[in-house]
């Protein structure tokens, strides 16, 4: 999927490093009516998960008609596919909420997905009690979308997980909305995670750097991202931050599957006092302009200047500490400039957006193994 093909030796490297690693996406979805125009097929998902050797939690992107065949869809998909798929219902309060979710879970659901500014409601809503309650009773994982476009969750994530217990609410998008407030509050609240699905390394370090690593889970965004690229990106800021291997593998995949099992999630310590290796002005160049070429190209613009700004901050002295993390960066500017006019463009994002995305991690995060 998108440029997997070419940033798997950078992948490689790093799961070489962790023994027993496995991954398990928490946020991955299906579907072709989605308003922002992105689609997922399910050939397209079981390929990622291929490249990863790993499983996903699947839901179904926005669907206006209504989510219930979109549900019984992905039930279906992961009945075909046990070995990678466990699928979670998509739950508004608008339509029938509580038969939404016992006819998903009869046909083999595992957990829920809400998507507060999508379907447009609040965690509070009334009509959802039954919802938690079966969530409850069940230890199921309840996947929330954190996104942008929302101004804040409130105090609603503590007044559901301290209501609730026995369910496992998981903020999306490393639960940028609220992140640092909410932060105080881990310790406290066993039942409340967050998922590394964004797209910045400010965003997923922070998270890495806030939330204790047992509540911290991989996760992609499909079609938004792919399982592979996720990965990467995880593992390159869990070991910016200093984690352990095997913290690391219960942030990629061990935690969830304790989650999906309804086992009890391992407490995995505090989360670590800083990073393992600051990083210099020209990775700090670097890193900032690839962000901002990698913002256009989500757009489905080019790059522009800042990919230029960002390669000659990459010419640095041999000895210099930067420079193998900045020698990477180089390789993979060149293979987007040798293959982003033959990477099909499948959606808004110009091809090759991660090979830039890759870079800038790269940048990022230099305590890092590199292939």
């Amino acid at each position: 999927m998108y440029a997997d093909h070419l940033t798997q030796p950078w992948l490689d490297c790093l799961t070489a490093k962790i023994p027993d690693i496995q991954v398990f996406d928490a946020h991955t979805h299906l579907g072709g009516n989605d308003p922002s125009g992105f689609a997922a097929g399910l050939d397209e998902l079981l390929d990622a998960l291929d490249a990863v050797d790993g499983r996903a939690a699947v839901f179904p992107l926005a669907e206006p008609a209504g989510y219930r065949d979109a549900n019984l869809a992905c039930a279906k998909a992961a009945e075909s596919s046990p070995q990678r798929l466990v699928a979670f219902a998509r739950i508004t309060p608008e339509e029938r909420p509580t038969e939404l979710l016992k006819e998903a879970l009869a046909a083999g659901a595992r957990g829920v997905k809400l998507h507060l500014s999508s379907d447009d409601f609040s965690l509070a809503d009334p009509r959802l009690e039954n919802v938690y309650e079966i969530a409850h009773e069940r230890h199921l994982p309840v996947i929330v979308h954190a996104g942008p476009e929302l101004p804040t969750l409130g105090e609603d994530p503590l007044r559901v997980c301290a209501r609730w217990p026995g369910l496992r609410l998981i903020l999306a998008h490393c639960a940028l909305t609220d992140l640092d407030r909410l932060s105080y509050q881990f310790a406290d609240t066993p039942n409340l995670f967050v998922d590394t699905s964004w797209w910045t390394p400010a965003n997923v370090l922070a998270a890495m750097k806030l939330v204790p690593p047992g509540r911290i889970l991989n996760a992609s965004d499909l079609p938004y991202c792919s399982p592979a690229h996720a990965t990467f990106k995880t593992i390159r800021c869990a070991w910016q931050v200093g984690l352990k291997p095997d913290q690391i593998a219960s942030v990629i995949g061990g935690q969830f599957a304790r989650l999906i099992d309804g086992a009890t999630p391992l407490d995995l310590g505090p989360p670590p006092a800083g990073e393992r290796a600051p990083i210099g002005p020209s990775l700090e160049t670097v890193a900032t302009n690839l962000l901002a070429a990698l913002e256009s190209t989500q757009r489905g613009e080019d790059p522009g200047v800042c990919l230029t700004v960002a390669r000659h901050a990459c010419t640095v002295r041999d000895d210099d500490p930067q420079a193998p993390a900045l020698a990477s960066v180089v390789q993979l500017l060149d293979l987007y400039e040798e293959h982003q006019s033959r990477i099909p463009k499948r959606n808004q994002f110009s091809p090759g957006w991660d090979l830039i995305s890759a870079a800038a991690f790269i940048a990022r995060t230099p305590a890092a193994p590199l292939p």
